[in-house]
This record gives C-alpha cells, structure tokens and sequence, in this order.
C-alpha cells in the first residue's frame, strides 16, 4: 500500500486535472489546501487517519481565522480527495463520510434602491449605443432577465405589439414575461432606427449587438452597466444580476406575490425566491430604526 502522502496528492491533482477537468484556479486551490493538511498530518500515514484526527484537523483550522467558505472549501477538498483514495482502492474505509458540510449562511443579494435604479437608467442619448445600453437596461430591470438570457435573445423572441418576450431559461424551459412601456419604447427605437447601423454588414438574428456587430457577451454587458454605474457614483458593488435582484424585490414592496416572482424569474423552486422576503424584511426594519422614534 502507498503510503507516501505527497505523492497520494499529487496523483489526485492530476486526477482533478486530466480525469475530471477541473479549472487550474480550483486546482490551486485544493493543492493550497491538501498541502497544509499533509504538514498537519506529517508524521502520519494516510490509513492512519481516523475520523476523529480530521475532525482535530477540522476544528484547527476553524482556530486560524479561516472564513465560512474557506472551511467549506477545505472540507469539500477532503471529501474528494478522500473519495479518490478510496476508488483507487488506497483505503478500505472513508474517514470523511461522517463528516457533513457546513451549512453556509447565505447572504442577501445586493440590490439598488428605486432612487438609484432611476440614477442607473437615466442614460444620456446621443449615438446607437446609448440607445441600445438605455433598451438593454430598461428591459433588464422590466422583466428581471438574467443576463444570459438578455444577451441570447433574438429578434424573434420580442413580441412588441403584444408588449411581450420569450424566454428560454435553465433547462431549455420557456416562459412568457410582459415588457414594461419604458422597456418597449427604447427598444422600439434600438431595433428600429438604431440597430441596422450596428450591424457593420453582418447578419444576425441576435437582438443586442456589440461594436463589431456581433452578439454582446455577458462580460461586454457587464463592463457596460459597470461603467455607466461609475458614470452615476453609484457607490453599491453592482452586477448584471443586480438589476433581476432589484426588479424582484421591487415588486415584493409593491404588493407582488411570491408565485407571480417566482414565474416570472423562472425560479424551478419557490424557497429561491423567498429570499426576496429577506430583503424586504431587512428594508422595513432599516425604515422603522431610521423613521420610529422609539426605533433605537
């Protein structure tokens, strides 16, 4: 039996690279992690290790300031790399399987205020970009796409004289989301007087088109809402998906309920959307400390 635990790692990077495709950033990472397990562990032999010696170790690096997902990352990382010992037959017996992953708190996403949305959105118009930045924006926050789903529709999925887009979601699933009247008015002037010139002599049948008259990517839109967010001194750490969070949350405030959001984010389980509840709360609570005079 092997018992050289640097060697045993370094066989199961390999594996995580060549056998299961891992990206190298991961990799670095589970190599950074299973190396300071093996210095914990140096005067041990890997069948050696019981379960309660990789609860100690466990509980060690709880104690050295590690963060929730740090610890989260580390036991997963042993949790495959036990795994593989055990497929390749190295041991007979799993130590980590009685061992669960930490529940992690999920925080809430972030979102922008009304007043900052209307910041956001009020996009100064003088070329076919800002046209098609202000239809992108409008949309965005009027139907809470994601932004996969923004980038990859086409003409044909925008019903304009119905006010309505189809959506194809996670899954290939569709669903149909109205098209709010700011939306369908800056998108009526994108595709109408201003996207013909961006198409550079191409054909596309891709809705949102970039400065070469191809598709716009997920990281285009996003270095534009970036930008445009500087441009305002939007000060909040923002996203594409910020718009969809704030869209959601926005609806709950104004009387939505949970079932309406949850088919128009195209959410397969309604507990996603209850984290909107959560933001509501957060919001209601900051008015009453803010506003009630018994509030602090």
């Amino acid at each position: 039996m092997v018992n050289d635990m640097e060697e045993l790692v370094n066989d199961f990077l390999r594996y995580l690279l060549i056998d299961k495709g891992y990206s190298n950033n991961t990799i670095n990472s589970y190599k950074i992690d299973l190396y300071k397990f093996l210095e914990y562990n140096k005067n041990k032999k890997i069948n050696n290790i019981n379960t309660n010696d990789l609860k100690e170790y466990i509980k060690w690096i709880n104690q050295n300031g590690l963060n929730e997902k740090s610890i989260s990352r580390n036991i997963s990382c042993l949790k495959s790399f036990y795994k593989f010992l055990t497929i390749e037959k190295i041991i007979k017996y799993n130590p980590m399987e009685a061992i669960p992953m930490p529940k992690l708190k999920k925080g809430l996403p972030n979102i922008l205020s009304e007043e900052e949305v209307l910041n956001l959105l009020d996009i100064e118009l003088n070329d076919n970009f800002s046209y098609r930045n202000k239809a992108m924006l409008e949309l965005m926050y009027s139907s809470g796409l994601r932004v996969s789903e923004l980038v990859n529709l086409k003409l044909q999925d925008i019903d304009l004289s119905q006010d309505i887009v189809r959506i194809f979601g996670k899954g290939s699933k569709e669903r149909i989301i109205p098209i709010g009247d700011y939306a369908k008015e800056y998108l009526e002037k994108y595709i109408y007087e201003y996207r013909s010139s961006m198409l550079k002599k191409k054909n596309s049948d891709y809705l949102f088109l970039n400065n070469h008259g191809n598709q716009m990517t997920r990281q285009g839109f996003f270095k534009i809402i970036k930008k445009i967010a500087e441009s305002k001194d939007i000060k909040k750490e923002l996203s594409p998906h910020t718009l969809r969070h704030s869209f959601a949350s926005h609806l709950l405030k104004y009387g939505a309920d949970l079932r309406t959001i949850q088919e128009l984010l195209g959410h397969s389980d309604i507990s996603t959307t209850q984290i909107y509840t959560h933001i509501t709360n957060e919001e209601l609570k900051g008015n009453y400390e803010t506003y009630h005079p018994h509030g602090n």
